[in-house]
């Protein structure tokens, strides 16, 4: 990449970063200063400002880049949730959505019914279905289901598997199940994985995260839930 097309790190200009709507100088000023530190040859600097300080006018951003090669940046926000008060977002090439099933024996067999928020005792074996639909070929893309402490699974052992064309690794954590993809290509996944109810209490059954681990911004999660474990 060095050895082609302009030499990209004798360019170094410092990116003018403002806030146009923003009343408050100081917010350029601490960039300017962060600035006069960054890394040598990348240029790589961040800055970073407390909640009581960030208002709407933050929103607008203006970047004006003097050198003739490319620059990269990015600004977000981050803040702390309660996780049963999470929502689904849905606005980027992943989407997904997860549900809560419970298996029952019935004379045909096992069958599954999708469960409330209080129609669930400890003994239950239950059913998780997370279904991924994406619109893009990706790589490398990691997906965390968290899980109630009220729950254990079933599926203990970690392993590579192999169903409808994708192949992931699947890994079992203390509060999480988790999913490796090397190569997601582009359609409609479901995943499913059984646990048993172990304990009983009001439990946040977490969220599902999914994010692609080369393109950061590529990222999604479920709407987050409480369960009422009965005993």
């Amino acid at each position: 990449l060095m050895m082609s097309g302009n030499s990209w790190i004798t360019e170094s200009k410092p990116v003018k970063v403002s806030f146009p709507t923003a009343s408050n100088s100081n917010f350029e000023k601490d960039i300017d200063k962060a600035q006069s530190g960054a890394e040598a040859g990348t240029g790589y600097f961040k800055v970073r400002w407390d909640g009581k300080d960030v208002s709407p006018a933050l929103a607008s951003v203006k970047v004006e880049n003097p050198n003739k090669v490319i620059s990269w940046g990015s600004l977000y926000w981050q803040y702390f949730e309660q996780l049963d008060k999470i929502t689904t977002f849905e606005k980027t090439p992943l989407t997904l959505k997860k549900q809560l099933f419970k298996v029952e024996l019935s004379d045909t067999g096992e069958k599954i019914r999708q469960v409330s928020k209080s129609d669930v005792k400890v003994g239950d074996k239950l059913k998780v279905r997370i279904e991924l639909r994406v619109d893009r070929d990706m790589e490398y893309v990691h997906m965390k289901d968290m899980r109630a402490s009220g729950f254990e699974p079933m599926n203990v052992l970690s392993s590579y598997k192999w169903q409808g064309g994708l192949g992931y690794y699947e890994s079992t954590k203390d509060a999480s199940t988790n999913f490796f993809f090397d190569y997601l290509p582009k359609g409609t996944y479901v995943f499913e994985y059984p646990l048993r109810v172990v304990h009983n209490g009001d439990f946040s059954n977490g969220i599902t995260t999914i994010q692609c681990m080369y393109a950061p911004e590529f990222t999604s999660h479920s709407e987050g839930e409480r369960f009422l474990i009965k005993e």
